[in-house]
């Protein structure tokens, strides 16, 4: 049926107005090949394939009419400006509304708590009338039993442990190919470590005296680095996990995980809160910024054949953009 109407149809075409392409048998594709067909005379006229155009369009499936619906209001109706300012900054603001919460919640704020600890401590390197109390109060609590797990607590979340597990992962993203992700994750630790060791040599607090610690610092103070360490690496595996179903177990354990390593830390006796809470705000700042930037977390399907897919190893547009 559909083979003599396709013969119909070439008879009844008139020579000089362009060929009739080739017609796939499937009907979805007759009409679109149909429809993208316009003769150079008599447009306003009757197209001469429209009995062949309503023949297919009613073949075609309930599917294919809705691609097809699609694709034609798609070519009436062209991309517009906005026909104000206002409507420009409200579809502005609509579309991109996450990222500037996030940045505002995750970067600005963090870094806004962060200045006004350091320049309390700056001012006065006794800190806040609530640090020495805190520390009493966890001191309080001594026993042998939790002696063994701070000390325990303060090797694992060290900036030594974490950044020898951050470096086990690079290399896992380094052999999957998946250059995007590990250039965050290199990014964010060398970072962290930069970040510490400067805040550390410009603030130059000393450690807390109230008792003789079982595990003695001798760096400075202000930031923690243990706060930061833990932060980073929460982040890490949150991040790469994020189009997983894994990402919110990660956040709760990992949530405990930072607020252990901050107790052992004051049980110890070695930081301030202070010093803890800025640890977490520069950190916290620092990761969400650079996922912001290097976003790998847009990563979310899987190669079929495992291969890395295309955004981990090429760059982004608005990237590519920057190079020229």
């Amino acid at each position: 049926m559909v083979k003599g109407k396709r013969l119909m149809v070439r008879q009844a075409h008139q020579p000089g107005k362009g060929k009739i392409p080739n017609l796939s048998p499937f009907p979805f594709s007759r009409l679109l090949q149909e429809v993208s067909y316009t003769p150079t005379a008599g447009r306003n006229l009757k197209h001469p394939q429209s009995d062949e155009v309503s023949a297919a369009f009613n073949e075609a499936t309930d599917v294919q009419k809705s691609k097809f619906k699609n694709i034609m209001q798609s070519r009436k109706k062209p991309n517009q400006g906005s026909p104000s300012f206002f409507s420009f900054l409200k579809n502005l603001l609509i579309a991109r509304w996450r990222s500037l919460l996030l940045l505002l919640i995750g970067v600005y704020l963090p870094l806004q708590l962060f200045e006004i600890l350091a320049v309390e401590v700056w001012k006065n390197g006794d800190g806040f009338p609530w640090d020495v109390a805190t520390l009493l109060a966890v001191h309080s609590t001594q026993n042998p039993q939790l002696d063994v797990l701070a000390v325990m607590l303060a090797r694992i979340g060290s900036p030594f442990t974490s950044s020898i597990i951050a470096a086990v992962i690079a290399l896992i993203l380094l052999l999957q190919k998946r250059w995007r992700s590990l250039a965050y994750v290199l990014t964010l630790s060398m970072g962290s470590v930069i970040i510490s060791r400067i805040g550390k040599e410009l603030m130059h607090r000393v450690r807390p005296h109230l008792w003789d610690s079982i595990a003695p610092e001798l760096s400075f103070a202000f930031p923690s680095g243990h706060a930061i360490a833990s932060i980073t690496l929460v982040a890490i595996f949150l991040i790469l996990s994020w189009a997983t179903p894994w990402r919110r177990f990660i956040f709760i354990f990992g949530s405990l995980y930072v607020i252990a390593i901050a107790w052992c830390r004051l049980y110890l006796g070695v930081h301030f809160p202070s010093d803890i809470l800025a640890g977490w705000m520069l950190a916290s700042a620092w990761a969400i910024g650079v996922s912001l930037i290097i976003k790998p977390y847009l990563i979310r399907d899987k190669s079929v054949d495992r291969q890395p897919v295309k955004e981990e190893t090429t760059l982004l547009p608005e990237e590519k953009k920057l190079l020229r």
